[in-house]
């Protein structure tokens, strides 16, 4: 399936769907926010519960376990359900949120899905590990969207967006087996065929468990979105894939030459595709998306890595030409299936 194809699959109808749905939703979330006087993102975890809730028992049920009922969320398709949750979490995280714990936009996992697709062989089953989840949103869209079985994973510190994501997982009837850790503590988990992650910025705080990673600095806090690629490197089998959503100035700072070490060392640079920056709040949070392939005995770097600059999907002419070109660039490698 060409990435054109997978942005551009949903009807009217189908869209109408979705907004109706999340309109009922909402109205349901902002009725028990009302009577309760707690936050809009824990009310959508709460009526998520009763979604998932398998009581069959009426004669107790409440004025909200009747109102969620009337939803019938388990009719909609998987990405309908997912779109629905999307937007409730994104009026949920509105308020005070993180820049951190913003939802990645589904065009990247749309372009993330078209990547894999021609890099990853189609033979057993893949193995697929979103290093930060967050809320799973980037994780499920990229499993409901590929073509062929996955074993997927998930790692996410925070509680709340945990508890969301496996709500989220349940309710599209996606199977995910999530961590709740610091994604840069060790995990009980073999190397995975893809690892995907959209790279939360700044500092870590651990100084004592940076110390182990290879890109760690001495006269400061490391750069977490360092720590974190390293991380990744090292849960991907030999010659499995890794893409990164990353700030346009990665390799601009201080610490960058250990980032450069380490990618010599034990990766070859596939892409660098400079994401649209009318999805980003702002020029300065414009980013791309980097993927790397894990060295082994039989890989090699390819002649030239793509480069390009994808369009806003409302330039028609634009978006033909940049899938063109990207296709070309797969005949030409080994990489191509």
């Amino acid at each position: 399936m060409s990435v054109y194809a997978i942005l551009n699959n949903w009807g009217e109808e189908r869209v109408n769907l979705v907004e109706q749905s999340f309109k009922q939703l909402d109205q349901v979330i902002e009725k028990w926010v009302e009577e309760t006087d707690g936050t809009y993102f824990d009310g959508l975890i709460e009526v998520l519960h009763i979604v998932l809730s398998e009581s069959e028992d009426k004669t107790n049920e409440d004025d909200l376990v009747t109102e969620v009922k009337k939803l019938n969320l388990e009719s909609l398709e998987k990405e309908q359900i997912r779109k629905i949750i999307e937007f409730a979490t994104l009026k949920g995280l509105k308020d005070g949120v993180q820049t951190q714990h913003l939802i990645t936009p589904d065009i990247i996992a749309s372009y993330m899905v078209y990547l894999i697709e021609k890099l990853v062989p189609k033979t057993n089953t893949l193995r697929l590990f979103d290093l930060v989840s967050g809320s799973g949103n980037l994780l499920t869209a990229v499993v409901n969207q590929l073509t062929r079985s996955v074993q997927a994973y998930g790692s996410e510190v925070d509680p709340s967006l945990i508890e969301l994501s496996m709500l989220s997982a349940n309710a599209q009837k996606t199977t995910i087996e999530f961590f709740h850790q610091d994604s840069l503590q060790p995990f009980l988990l073999d190397p995975v065929d893809v690892v995907i992650a959209d790279l939360p910025v700044g500092y870590y705080p651990d100084d004592i468990r940076a110390k182990s990673f290879k890109v760690h600095v001495s006269d400061e806090h490391t750069y977490a979105h360092h720590l974190l690629i390293e991380q990744g490197l090292k849960y991907t089998k030999e010659a499995g894939f890794l893409l990164f959503v990353i700030p346009n100035a990665l390799f601009n700072s201080d610490q960058a030459h250990k980032l450069r070490e380490l990618l010599n060392e034990t990766a070859h640079v596939v892409a660098l595709l400079q994401l649209p920056p009318t999805i980003f709040r702002s020029e300065k949070d414009a980013k791309s998306l980097f993927v790397l392939q894990k060295k082994g005995d039989n890989t090699k770097a390819p002649k030239e890595a793509l480069i390009a600059q994808l369009p806003s999907l409302k330039d028609t002419q634009a978006m033909q030409n940049v899938v063109a070109k990207m296709n070309q660039w797969f005949e030409q490698t080994d990489y191509s299936n």
